[in-house]
């Protein structure tokens, strides 16, 4: 039985900061964010939008009802929860209509989560062939104005619904891990900001690429050859080119300009969105399957995830017949076309909203958001969410 990625879809909030005018606002040469971090242009999510909106407007861009009907475990990756207790795939289950008997649980693992989720919906769905799992990634990631960071924040989500005989991936069983305690990056439960050794984080990165790599091949007997593309974990599009460059002269030249052309494929998403954190390598495979005109049912695919702290996972997956009349591209297409670009002044402005953390209530604008789900507001130390359709 084959199980895999039946469904993807993402959703990003309706503004974009240009990372060029960023750039120069904050005295720092353009090339530096467009070339050498490989950035075009961030999300921006208003106050209206947080982890759980995001997630429910990916999920809501491919379900149907018989997903609904057939979800039975809905698992949520993300580093950007709202809550210490309560799950994020609670709210988004609610918000979708899921039916009731349902598991519903929140990963954390920096930005791994999302891959945690689906090495665990594959076990699910081999014990349960009938069952589909919600899988989500969604992040909003926050730097702070003006810090290192600044040019690395972003904010989106992927929803993947994952069956047995999917249409577009067939997860391989073939997977190398690997695990250190590392402070690389992290964010302590008191601050609203992520804190970053940026040199070190790339390092470790690197790092447990290469091991994870060279654990897979002593395991399985691979080789650069066997896989038509590779898709990485991109908190910013240079971080990937900077892990596959160390491998590439173990292949030939057809497989280094093959990678490498696939490569800058899976980055142009991610290019125009930003950091999502464990959405992000999924957002790359997104950019990949959507865009390349030269992928085949029967093509290998490898991933790497990556979670700071850190948790690292190189594993493999199959192209499926007719998988791209199972992708959104279109519509995916039209949330790109239909953003608002924000000035870097109203960029600032919309970052330092917030929602209220002293119990006080609030009531937002929803109208001005064009999202679906929305946080509508606040009473009593509860976010109120909002599904427009119902």
């Amino acid at each position: 039985m084959k199980i895999g990625i039946d469904k993807i879809g993402f959703y990003a909030p309706h503004f974009f900061v240009d990372m060029e005018k960023l750039a120069e606002a904050r005295g720092v040469d353009p090339a530096k964010y467009t070339i050498g971090i490989g950035q075009e242009k961030m999300a921006v999510a208003p106050i209206t939008q947080d982890a759980v909106t995001l997630a429910a407007n990916a999920a809501l861009r491919i379900i149907d009802e018989e997903d609904l009907a057939k979800i039975d475990l809905v698992i949520f990756g993300t580093e950007s929860g709202i809550d210490n207790s309560k799950s994020g795939a609670v709210y988004v289950h609610d918000l979708l209509g899921i039916q009731e008997h349902a598991r519903c649980i929140e990963v954390k693992q920096a930005c791994y989560g999302a891959t945690a989720g689906i090495q665990l919906a594959k076990g699910h769905v081999a014990l349960n062939p009938e069952s589909r799992v919600l899988v989500l990634g969604s992040d909003i990631s926050r730097y702070g104005i003006g810090t290192a960071g600044e040019v690395t924040q972003g904010a989106g989500a992927v929803a993947m619904i994952i069956s047995a005989e999917p249409r577009i991936l067939a997860l391989e069983n073939e997977s190398s891990y690997l695990t250190a305690d590392v402070m690389d990056f992290w964010r302590p439960i008191y601050s609203e900001t992520a804190f970053v050794d940026g040199k070190y984080s790339n390092e470790q990165y690197i790092s447990f690429f290469l091991n994870t790599w060279e654990e897979f091949k002593a395991k399985y007997g691979a080789t650069l050859a066997d896989f038509e593309a590779i898709c990485f974990h991109l908190p910013y599009t240079k971080m990937g080119m900077k892990a596959l460059r160390e491998v590439l002269d173990e292949g030939s030249e057809a497989d280094r300009e093959r990678l490498t052309a696939h490569y800058q494929t899976s980055t142009v998403y991610n290019r125009i969105v930003g950091n999502i954190y464990t959405g992000s390598l999924y957002l790359s495979l997104l950019s990949l399957l959507e865009l390349s005109d030269e992928l085949k049912a029967g093509d290998k695919i490898g991933l790497f995830s990556y979670g700071s702290g850190a948790v690292g996972e190189f594993f493999s997956a199959t192209l499926q017949d007719g998988f791209k009349e199972a992708l959104a591209a279109a519509e995916h297409g039209k949330l790109f076309a239909g953003r608002k670009e924000v000035t870097v002044r109203e960029y600032e402005e919309i970052f330092s909203r917030v929602l209220p953390i002293d119990g006080s209530s609030i009531e937002l604008d929803v109208d001005a958001d064009p999202a679906i789900i929305c946080i509508e507001g606040m009473e009593d130390n509860k976010r109120i969410y909002l599904n427009k359709t119902r």
